[in-house]
């Protein structure tokens, strides 16, 4: 059975976008995997399918309503499904390399994209949605965010990237961001190749990466650095 990705979006016209093209599209193709989306609007209320109202206690923007999601996922929710259930969402648990992993192992995921200033609460408890970020900023809706998730995890599937050694030397498999790489030509601009990469001495090859792993994650992201050595 393929990998499943059920999205509950406003614009289902939107997908798969990205996702429909190389190695991620080629594999939607062959089947590896399988997108279907699902229209919230298609749940709403009243003559104009209205999906949201106004914030109890005031504020700006609108909210979506509990009813007319909750009608939603569970339209797409068909027995004892067993997929997490994710909500993309700015303030949201950070997804991850490793959170990639674990849904990738699994048999697919629902992800619901939200729109407007926020969801109802009750839903998302009521529902057991699981929010995650893709980052600490925001975007008009979680459709792009749900597509970078997808995105994630989809390449992890068997057969999907070329060698296997592509995804485990990538950056954040070992907490490390990756190590810089080269090609031919040997010299462009008056910059050259490290030499250490032509000396054909795997070893010091292998020493020359993980140093120059360390030192950008500790320009960049010296939290996971700080973290790696905790764990070790």
């Amino acid at each position: 059975m393929s990998w499943r990705v059920t999205v509950l979006t406003l614009f289902p016209e939107i997908f798969p976008g990205p996702l429909g093209a190389s190695l991620v599209g080629d594999a939607l193709q062959r089947g590896a995997w399988s997108l279907e989306t699902k229209q919230i609007r298609d749940h709403g209320l009243g003559r104009h399918r209205s999906v949201d109202d106004t914030p109890a206690g005031g504020g700006p923007g609108m909210v979506m309503r509990a009813d007319v999601l909750a009608a939603a996922l569970d339209a797409a929710i068909a027995g004892d499904d067993p997929r997490p259930r994710l909500l993309m969402s700015p303030r949201g648990v950070p997804f991850t390399q490793s959170a990639a992993g674990e849904l990738a192992a699994g048999p697919g995921v629902l992800i619901g994209c939200g729109r407007f200033e926020a969801i109802d609460e009750r839903v998302i408890e009521a529902r057991g949605l699981r929010e995650v970020s893709i980052g600490d900023f925001v975007l008009a809706g979680g459709e792009v965010a749900a597509m970078a998730v997808i995105e994630s995890c989809v390449r992890l599937l068997p057969g999907v990237m070329g060698k296997e050694a592509s995804g485990e030397e990538e950056s954040f498999e070992h907490g490390l961001l990756e190590y810089p790489h080269y090609t031919r030509p040997r010299e462009w601009e008056g910059r050259a190749i490290p030499e250490v990469l032509l000396s054909g001495d795997h070893a010091r090859i292998a020493a020359w990466r993980r140093a120059e792993a360390e030192r950008l994650t500790g320009e960049r992201r010296p939290e996971l650095l700080k973290k790696k050595s905790r764990q070790e």
